[in-house]
């Protein structure tokens, strides 16, 4: 009897130890996020602070001078309009009354000279949408609309696709040759522009300019890399997931989950069956995406690069976790390859391609995406990693730098307004509660500006 009771002693103890463990073992992973949190809160702190101090009132940060860039002859705010909702998110209350301030006080689209409609869209666009929601100042409603006026007359083309510049005072028109990812990369944000004013206007026209690159895919399903916006003809045929298509994808899927408009849904799940079917490859060195030609289907490139690996994150809100979680290691295997991702390599040798690494931030957010849907802690240990060589090989005394080279290490004397509306944004969502930010409720924009879902 004594035996018995000594044996269920000790397996009482046993389970209470392993409880205990469990429990901590809970408690430490919290602790060790909410540490990774303000780690990352204190980066985005020594990146604004460097921008306030040295490029005050002008687009970007140049590190390394100490100095500015301006995208064109004036400043258009970009850092902060695309910090702003970082500083929401993370809490930074002085930061963002300063900003707005900013913002509120000096942002003007009044400006004769030509802007690239897609990166003021997903940027300037989308930041004062985001600013808006978040928010609430009207001010930023308006400054929206008088933008979204301004870069309308892209959509007057015979196609209706539309012209990638357009001079923000007169609204002249330049550059016919366009490609599915600055053609399909509007819808978004005119999208939420019509949601926000009652206009059907911007809606429509984002709507009909990406239904019009869908419906010139090929007999196999693919979409080329460049289309002349007049005659609606291709004038390159290679087909890919990669930077001047890639968000085109990601839009499809996004504008279903922010409008409940079905056609998106239609369109999307059509593109990435043939996408699937034609471009996935297998490797030995893991499942890639590679080039193919539009029309025959042929492999033509083994390259992948950091602007790739946003696919695992859209596979996720396509509902394919199986390929999003196989892409994903062979996205984390290109960034500890070379201590941090370049910009893009031959799969199938792990030559680089392209050495540079500009702060992207896609291989963080499919990271992200991942760790929200299953709550793997793989997820939050590649997290760790992509914030530990971020700042080992790019913070400098004054913000962070890109890097020439990913083998040398040489910084450049750039940081993109991206840095801090996208990649220290999904460093620390990663590591934040899932409160900060409901992914149930927004739907992020390319550049990473949370919109509010609507009733529809």
């Amino acid at each position: 009897m004594k035996t018995v009771q000594t044996v269920l002693l000790l397996l009482f103890i046993t389970s209470q130890a392993s409880i205990q463990a469990i429990s901590f073992r809970y408690i430490d992973d919290d602790a060790d996020k909410i540490i990774y949190a303000e780690k990352v809160k204190k980066a985005f702190l020594h990146s604004w602070n460097a921008y306030k101090k040295y490029a005050w009132g002008n687009d970007q940060l140049k590190p390394l001078s100490k100095t500015f860039r301006n995208w064109y002859d004036e400043s258009l705010l970009m850092t902060p309009v695309d910090a702003f909702d970082t500083m929401i998110l993370m809490g930074l209350t002085e930061e963002a009354k300063e900003t707005k301030e900013l913002i509120l006080k000096n942002l003007s689209f009044d400006k004769n000279f030509f802007v690239q409609n897609f990166e003021i869209t997903i940027r300037l666009l989308g930041g004062l949408i985001s600013a808006y929601q978040l928010d609430g100042d009207e001010r930023f409603l308006d400054l929206a609309k008088d933008l979204g006026n301004r870069l309308l007359p892209v959509f007057n083309s015979k196609t209706g696709m539309p012209y990638r510049y357009v001079n923000l005072q007169n609204g002249e028109l330049r550059d016919s040759i366009n490609n599915p990812a600055e053609i399909g990369t509007l819808m978004l944000e005119f999208g939420m522009l019509s949601k926000l004013t009652g206009k059907p206007v911007y809606y429509d026209k984002a709507k009909h300019a990406i239904t019009e690159v869908y419906n010139r895919r090929s007999k196999i399903g693919l979409v080329g890399t460049q289309i002349n916006v007049e005659t609606g003809e291709w004038t390159n045929t290679d087909s890919h997931i990669s930077g001047m298509i890639d968000s085109y994808y990601e839009y499809l899927i996004k504008a279903y989950l922010l409008f409940d408009d079905k056609d998106f849904k239609v369109m999307y799940d059509e593109s990435i069956s043939s996408v699937n079917k034609y471009l996935l490859d297998s490797t030995n060195t893991g499942l890639w995406y590679a080039h193919a030609d539009m029309n025959m289907g042929e492999k033509t490139q083994t390259v992948f690069g950091a602007l790739d690996a946003f696919m695992p994150a859209m596979l996720v809100l396509g509902d394919d976790l199986k390929t999003a979680e196989q892409i994903q290691e062979s996205c984390y295997k290109m960034w500890t390859h070379f201590g941090i991702e370049p910009e893009e390599i031959n799969y199938k040798t792990f030559e680089v391609t392209a050495p540079y690494y500009i702060l992207r931030p896609e291989n963080i957010e499919s990271a992200f995406y991942l760790y929200r849907k299953t709550k793997n802690p793989k997820y939050l240990e590649m997290g760790k990693t992509f914030f530990e060589s971020i700042v080992k090989y790019c913070k400098v005394d004054e913000g962070f730098a890109s890097l020439k080279s990913v083998m040398s290490k040489e910084k450049n004397d750039s940081m993109e307004s991206f840095f801090l509306a996208e990649t220290l944004k999904y460093l620390y969502l990663i590591f934040a509660t899932e409160e900060t930010l409901d992914l149930q409720k927004n739907v992020f924009n390319t550049e990473a500006h949370p919109f509010k879902k609507l009733n529809n």
